[in-house]
């Protein structure tokens, strides 16, 4: 390539990569409530973990390194590789996606420990083209839940798509609730907004805007530097910040009781 080409697609979007920016979130009802974290994100190929670690001596795949990624971290659980657990899944949830290429979207392990809110696979076609995302859902209770769904127009600049809320995650957010993505694929950029609406509108909105770095050795040691306790604080800024619900008097919701709620009244306990 000579110096001032315009670098080309494929070059851009280049796996391994590094993205680096910040989520927040912003609640409107019942109790306003504002947050917002800086976070470092991975996105990986699935079928070339080899691949990834090669990218960086700061960088280790399925053992211990100051950053690592773990395949027994991600994905439904079940035999097999990541990826052959999550094309499992997709044909499970009969998603039109032919199971030629995944890659997944997030928090790695940082000096052994990760706790992922949320990663996303993005589920390719053998031409390439976007066919399906799952989003990956944790809580804080050891569950995690799997929202899937086809990609009707992969061209879009922006992807939106919306279901029911079936999965209990915090305990300040009733379980009859609909959620709203709205999602810019990773590329120079990647940005995801949820909505989170109630009977009433919206109650919630939580939003990661990221920028994509190439992963290297420099990259991983300056966000080392930058973030160098990040999937600590996260654990720990979910339950700082539920303190700080709870001091608003927020509406608290056990989980019993708000799946409890979620279902029609004939079938909730009397007791």
């Amino acid at each position: 390539m000579e110096r001032g080409e315009p670098m080309s697609a494929p070059a851009r979007n280049a796996l391994p990569a590094l993205y680096v920016g910040s989520v927040q979130h912003r609640r409107f009802r019942p109790r306003p409530h504002r947050l917002k974290y800086r976070l470092f994100m991975l996105h990986l190929d699935v079928d070339d973990l080899a691949g990834t670690a090669r990218a960086s001596r700061l960088l280790s795949v399925n053992r211990w390194n100051l950053i690592s990624f773990h395949e027994a971290d991600h994905g439904p659980k079940g035999e097999g590789s990541l990826g052959d657990r999550v094309r499992r899944l997709a044909r499970e949830r009969g998603l039109d996606w032919d199971g030629s290429r995944v890659s997944i979207v997030a928090m790695p392990r940082v000096f052994g420990y990760v706790f992922n809110p949320l990663s996303l696979y993005l589920c390719r076609n053998a031409d390439g083209r976007l066919a399906a995302l799952i989003y990956e859902v944790r809580n804080t209770f050891g569950g995690m839940h799997h929202y899937a769904f086809d990609v009707d127009r992969p061209e879009a600049g922006t992807l939106r798509h919306q279901c029911a809320k079936d999965f209990f995650v915090s305990p300040f957010l009733p379980m009859e609730m609909n959620y709203r993505f709205h999602l810019k694929p990773p590329a120079e950029h990647f940005s995801l907004a949820i909505e989170d609406n109630d009977g009433e509108g919206r109650m919630l909105v939580a939003t990661m805007t990221l920028a994509r770095r190439a992963l290297s050795t420099r990259a991983l040691a300056g966000v080392l530097v930058g973030l160098p306790l990040m999937t600590f604080k996260v654990i720990v800024g979910i339950h700082w910040e539920a303190l700080r619900l709870w001091w608003k008097r927020t509406p608290f919701y056990s989980p019993s009781e708000a799946i409890a709620s979620a279902l029609p009244p004939s079938e909730r306990s009397s007791g």
